[in-house]
């Protein structure tokens, strides 16, 4: 039996398990090898991302956008839609694997909204 996403600890477990696939995941793992060095401190800074959009608190600082723009410049802007659709696939797979409820459902949505931001402001920085 699932259950839902409840505190840090189980957030810490997904960003974990998710990002076993992403290491091993053929077309996008390179972008994450490439730019993470420390994958202890990768988890604990994405686990606090993670950990204040589900419940409000504040132990995320940092700024996405501007990573990911970095790391698409850093690869010939080969960061694309289907990139992002792979992201998000691997992501949900995870969730659905793990756990499941109202909590797991908003990491599933938030999770598309933030692709749909970085997206465009990949593509946006691309333009200047």
């Amino acid at each position: 039996m699932r259950k839902d996403i409840t505190n840090r600890e189980d957030i810490f477990l997904l960003v974990s398990l998710f990002y076993e696939k992403i290491k091993i995941n053929k077309d996008i793992g390179h972008f994450f090898h490439t730019n993470i060095k420390d994958w202890d401190s990768h988890i604990n800074k994405i686990t606090n991302f993670w950990e204040s959009g589900l419940f409000f608190v504040s132990t995320y600082s940092g700024r996405p956008a501007k990573a990911h723009i970095k790391v698409d410049t850093e690869n010939n802007n080969e960061i694309d839609e289907m990139s992002f659709g792979v992201w998000l696939n691997l992501w949900f797979e995870t969730i659905d694997e793990n756990f499941e409820g109202e909590i797991a459902e908003r990491a599933k949505y938030n999770a598309r909204k933030m692709a749909t931001h970085l997206h465009l402001k990949i593509f946006s920085a691309r333009q200047k």
